[in-house]
């Protein structure tokens, strides 16, 4: 990890594609097994420090295309590279016995900045 990491909230929503489970042999349990296979490959990437989640899943009832998202993960990342490959797991993650990646189901989008590191104000 690099001096000054990147923090990056990735937000992730479900689409309408999983409200109409189950279709073509695929279950919500199967997609559920692949978004939690999701979680761990991005916690368990090197240059990734997993800091929290938070899943909306109570409050926010249906498909999400855009804020507010389904779920969070709070992360320090070394690089955007390191990033990128934490998305494209939606684009390799199987979902059950199916030919459909994770990405059918669900969306992500990375958003990177900085720690907010109260400084000393001079006015």
């Amino acid at each position: 990890m690099s001096d000054t990491p990147l923090r990056v909230l990735f937000c992730i929503g479900i689409n309408q594609n999983f409200f109409d489970l189950p279709e073509g042999g695929v279950a919500a349990g199967d997609v559920w097994t692949a978004f939690v296979a999701l979680m761990d490959g991005i916690k368990g990437l090197p240059g990734v420090d997993f800091i929290g989640d938070i899943d909306d899943d109570s409050h926010m009832v249906g498909p999400s295309d855009g804020w507010p998202w389904t779920c969070y993960l709070l992360c320090d990342v070394d690089t955007q590279e390191t990033v990128k490959q934490a998305c494209g797991f939606l684009r390799s993650t199987p979902v059950g016995d199916s030919p459909w990646k994770l990405w059918k189901y669900a969306k992500i989008e990375a958003r990177i900045g900085r720690a907010l590191t109260p400084r000393e104000y001079r006015g």
